[in-house]
């Protein structure tokens, strides 16, 4: 179960990185449950990932997701990926297009259920990437 539950995060990651969005169901839950929304604002809801995905790939061309490694216990792998792009489209909270790229570190948690990613958690550097991308600084409201 392991190595399958890798092979389906592999296969997520390909997805995303060669913007296949049509192949996501076969990697993710329709309700999949993203506790760290991948765009502020992304509705809170099951399945609001798939959105919060093509949202990314429309403000990021390209987006390339490298798999650094993956380790598997149960029904859990994390994944610690390098993610590079260029922020060269728009997103409606983001600030207007750059065109400057980023490289930045992530580590994502999923959560497995009958073969799909039932769950996901996600944390990286954040700060590296608005740095990156002459975004303003984020301030506390």
């Amino acid at each position: 179960m392991v190595e399958r539950n890798k092979q389906v995060v592999q296969g997520f990651f390909d997805a995303v990185s060669e913007r296949r969005l049509g192949d996501l169901p076969q990697f993710m839950a329709a309700d999949v449950v993203d506790h760290n929304k991948i765009i502020h604002g992304e509705a809170d809801e099951p399945g609001a990932a798939f959105e919060g995905l093509r949202q990314q790939l429309a403000a990021f061309d390209p987006l390339i997701v490298r798999v650094e490694e993956l380790i598997g216990e149960g029904d859990r792998v994390v994944a610690r990926v390098t993610q590079r792009g260029v922020h060269g489209g728009t997103h409606p909270r983001m600030p207007e297009p750059t065109g400057r790229s980023f490289e930045n570190e992530a580590i994502w948690i999923f959560t497995l259920a009958d073969g799909l990613i039932s769950e996901i958690r996600a944390v990286s550097d954040r700060l590296g990437l608005f740095l990156q991308l002459g975004w303003e600084w984020p301030t506390a409201d």
